[in-house]
């Protein structure tokens, strides 16, 4: 076939589809069963939003575009059953998803896609924002990008002498239960950051926001790194799985 686009092989994998054996054929037609059902699922979600279709259904919209000739819902259903719900789906580490039967690199890819979309959102509403008057948005931002990790993650968000967020980044990936930080890397970025204050958050992936022995002493020892050099520990933020834990409203900072 004469076609003047070409892809190299890894950006043809990126746009691969995904097909069961029992359809090999790439340009076979789409069942009607199939059609009639998508558009239906397309329009009741264009005529009343997310909240109009449960997990499975809103998951189905995504699965369309890797698979485009199959019947999605059994696969929507199996990534439910083995996750928990959308979110852990869109969260779970590449290398869980490719382990189950029928997601393939297409399916891992459109997920992602809508994982990174709904962080770019939320840490648009938060980054050059005044920290105090847009709190709300903070904790849902924390709880979008680390809620549902399987694994422990360490950010510091700097924040100018005016309180607005100027800079936010994860400093350390631990395991299920630990993470790695070091106080002086902490303060060192924030010094080459030109950040006054900080506000350190860390996720907890068993779901209970309790912070540890040492979490509080982590803590105990950033703050002490911070006031020698003039800067203002805020806040430590332990993200669950549906609440988070301050340390300045528990009397630990």
């Amino acid at each position: 076939m004469n076609n003047s686009t070409h892809f190299s092989d890894s950006q043809a994998a990126l746009f691969a589809v995904d097909e069961a054996p029992v359809h090999p054929r790439t340009d076979a037609p789409q069942p009607s069963y199939i059609q009639d059902h998508r558009a239906r699922l397309r329009e009741r979600f264009l005529q009343g939003g997310a909240d109009a279709l449960p997990d499975y259904e809103l998951l189905e919209l995504v699965l369309f575009r890797a698979i485009p000739r199959q019947d999605v819902k059994p696969l929507a259903r199996q990534l439910l059953e083995i996750f928990g719900d959308f979110n852990r789906i869109l969260s779970a580490p590449v290398a869980r998803l490719n382990r189950v039967p029928g997601v393939g690199q297409a399916v891992v890819t459109e997920l992602k896609i809508v994982e990174a979309a709904a962080h770019r959102l939320s840490r648009s509403r938060v980054m050059q924002r005044h920290v105090v008057s847009s709190w709300d948005a903070l904790l849902d931002y924390c709880h979008t990008t680390m809620a549902h990790r399987e694994t422990e993650l360490f950010r510091v968000l700097f924040l100018d002498r005016k309180n607005v967020l100027i800079a936010d980044e994860a400093q350390a990936q631990g395991t299920v239960d630990h993470v790695p930080v070091y106080p002086r890397e902490v303060v060192k970025r924030a010094l080459e950051l030109n950040a006054s204050a900080l506000i350190l958050v860390h996720n907890h992936p068993s779901g209970d926001p309790t912070p540890s022995a040492a979490d509080i002493d982590v803590t105990n020892q950033i703050q002490k790194a911070a006031e020698a050099l003039g800067l203002t520990l805020h806040d430590h933020l332990v993200i669950g799985k549906s609440t988070e834990l301050s340390f300045r409203a528990q009397g630990l900072l």
